[in-house]
């Protein structure tokens, strides 16, 4: 007997206030539904999940595109039931199906191989959980021995029903042949008019099919997103975990609190992470390496002892060996830095190679170049790289000194052990081993009174 899947993720999302469907807004950022299909991977021996859609419908198959997915339409959202049985025509009689929700992204593997595991293969499995205000929540009616008669959604509870602190999470583990047969006795006699797939437990109990349940671990893993303030709840979670898995791993982080991962994270011994961190797409850091307060970086391959200090943004770069990087610098994509280089403030690269032991510490833009080695790229230098319609390449060969203030009108080359004059403009290729000016050194003074300011004037 297979175990198939089938994810729901017809909804509106109305509560959201949003014209994004509400599957595809992001937790750790990547879309809810995501993480849910990341999680059936894990679990499940058919790889390719059912995923029931209805609003918007387009727009969440647009976004995953590349993945392995049987599509099903809901066309109108008449309820969990009838959402289900849309999936009906792809699911197998000799096998069961798990029920999961596009909006819930946080169920674990871990609780669902549980629930899998301990539930026999002709019975019903249902992951409850109890909480002191369960207000909200459809609740689990057992009866006097604990075997579970209903489930019983808010809006239709007796008073005493509504001291029941057990609810239903939704995810369930059913035998498809029996649902097959349950599904079209639903009807939608309730407060809410919709055909509840918590009404089939209440056939299962009479058909005295056996009911399992067992408790999930954590109140957060099944919370599903109904608005803003619910995803920023579930994301605070998410980072925490993250920084505890890190931490646990060796990674000081001086507030897990003010760290956000949004990707893969792979890290060596003995990295320190400073407040306010962003970690997007995949990122390596070696061993050694302290990343200051307020980075970002994205798609960023560290290796060991790599300093990045305050507010820097990296993407797309790797940064070798003993380099230090910041404070407020930016690395832009396709940028290589080998062992030892210094980036200093204020400084961007991109699009740029450059070897080890150089240096552009001060106020400086390097656009599509290649740099060697040891060469000192002075205050204030920018490569002139675009001429309003195509990009241009600088090469600087290794032990050059540009003066600062310079301007390199590319495309352009300079030799090796070149020296480039402080102000200059160069707009031709240098030589090796010389000294190139571009300005005439006529520096002189003149009498001049500064002007100075009448105390009567408005200041």
């Amino acid at each position: 007997m297979s175990l198939q899947v089938v994810i729901l993720a017809a909804g509106q999302g109305k509560r959201m206030q949003s014209a994004k469907p509400k599957v595809l807004h992001t937790l750790g950022g990547r879309p809810l539904l995501s993480h849910v299909i990341e999680t059936v991977k894990k679990i499940s021996t058919d790889p390719t999940p059912i995923v029931v859609t209805g609003h918007q419908s387009e727009q969440v198959k647009a976004a995953f595109a590349q993945a392995d997915i049987n599509w099903v339409y809901q066309a109108e959202q008449l309820g969990t039931a009838h959402a289900l049985m849309q999936a009906l025509p792809f699911l197998k009689d000799e096998n069961r199906v798990l029920v999961l929700y596009g909006d819930v992204p946080l169920i674990s593997v871990h609780t669902l191989q549980k629930l899998i595991a301990s539930t026999p293969k002709d019975a019903i499995g249902i992951l409850t959980k109890t909480i002191p205000d369960p207000s909200g929540y459809g609740r689990i009616i057992r009866d006097d021995l604990g075997r579970i008669q209903a489930i019983i959604e808010e809006k239709d509870l007796s008073d005493d029903e509504k001291q029941v602190h057990e609810i239903n999470t939704g995810i369930y583990c059913f035998p498809i042949m029996h649902l097959k047969s349950w599904l079209p006795q639903i009807h939608d006699h309730n407060a809410q008019h919709e055909l509840y797939l918590t009404d089939a437990i209440a056939i299962a109990a009479k058909c005295r099919v056996p009911i399992q349940s067992i408790k999930a671990e954590s109140i957060e893993e099944i919370l599903g997103v109904n608005d803003f303030m619910q995803l920023a709840q579930l994301e605070r979670y998410y980072q925490k975990q993250k920084a505890i898995h890190l931490m646990k791993q060796g990674v000081k982080i001086m507030d897990p609190d003010r760290l956000d991962i949004r990707g893969h994270v792979k890290m060596g011994r003995d990295v320190t992470l400073d407040i306010n961190v962003i970690l997007e797409g995949d990122i390596e850091l070696g061993h050694h390496c302290k990343i200051g307060p307020n980075v970002y970086l994205k798609n960023v391959r560290c290796k060991d002892h790599v300093n990045i200090q305050a507010n820097c943004v990296v993407e797309d770069a790797v940064v070798s060996e003993h380099c230090q990087i910041g404070p407020f610098a930016r690395i832009r994509p396709h940028t290589t830095l080998e062992d030892n280089v210094h980036i200093g403030n204020f400084v961007e690269i991109k699009n740029s190679i450059i070897a080890n032991d150089s240096k552009v510490n001060h106020l400086s833009y390097v656009g599509d170049s290649e740099i060697g080695k040891r060469v000192n790229v002075g205050a204030g230098t920018i490569t002139c790289n675009y001429d309003g319609a195509k990009k241009h390449k600088t090469v600087i060969h290794d032990n050059v000194h540009i003066g600062s203030g310079t301007e390199l009108v590319a495309p352009l080359e300079i030799g090796e052990n070149a020296t480039i004059g402080a102000g200059s403009v160069v707009t031709k290729n240098v030589e090796p081993n010389k000294l190139t000016l571009t300005h005439a050194l006529n520096q002189r003074s003149v009498e001049w009174k500064r002007p100075t300011k009448d105390n009567t004037e408005d200041t």
